[in-house]
């Protein structure tokens, strides 16, 4: 019985048509390996019968012709590539781990706790997760004491902000007059006929009597 080909849930198969590479990853980080470019000899000597073939025609362009039935599935069967990932497996072994806590391939370097025996999504190293906490509890805290803290004082609120002059359209932040030509950032329009002064600039007519403005 052949020997079984050993593979893992964490690689890519990158082969094509002129030879054999596989690409391994970390589940958690990304991070990961690419086994070098192996070529398949056996292709390499049908791709010189094709040619053949094409330049004397007759009983050579046959065998090319059977050449090209013969790609069939190489890319997914063939004891050339049983080798390859044999080998591509074995060069990477040492640089992951499977966790037993989450079945994952983990890669040694970045995401593996060693004193636990388990990837570090599974089993946080201290340090790293006290520094996490420790940060997220200094954000919570500023979010709380900005919370608590009076922003508004001092401000008008009972009128509308205005972010924009009237007169020039330069932006503004506030305040009673625009900081680049001095105009009024509420300049108002007086009726005639009723004196209300609070029609917007640009209103043909009063809000309060209709009168025309």
């Amino acid at each position: 019985m052949p020997d079984l080909v050993p593979f893992t849930d964490n690689v890519d198969d990158l082969s094509n048509t002129e030879g054999y590479q596989f690409e391994f990853r970390c589940e958690r980080c990304g991070n990961g390996y690419r086994s070098p470019f192996k070529r398949d000899k056996v292709e390499t000597g049908r791709g010189l019968l094709r040619a053949v073939g094409s330049l004397f025609g007759g009983m050579a362009e046959d065998v090319s012709r059977s050449v090209e039935q013969w790609r069939y599935d190489r890319a997914t069967n063939s004891p050339a590539k049983d080798r390859a990932l044999t080998e591509a497996v074995t060069a990477v072994r040492g640089r992951f781990r499977q966790c037993r806590g989450c079945g994952d391939w983990m890669c040694v370097d970045v995401c593996w706790n060693d004193d636990i025996g388990q990837c570090l999504q599974c089993a946080p190293a201290v340090a790293e997760e006290m520094s996490r906490a420790q940060a997220a509890a200094q954000r919570d805290q500023i979010w709380e004491k900005a919370q608590r803290t009076d922003w508004t004082e001092g401000l008008d609120v009972g009128h509308r902000a205005v972010v924009q002059c009237p007169e020039c359209a330069a932006k503004v932040d506030g305040g009673k007059f625009c900081s680049s030509c001095g105009a009024s950032l509420a300049p108002k329009t007086r009726c005639p006929g009723c004196g209300h002064d609070g029609n917007r600039v640009g209103a043909l007519f009063c809000a309060e009597c209709g009168s025309k403005l």
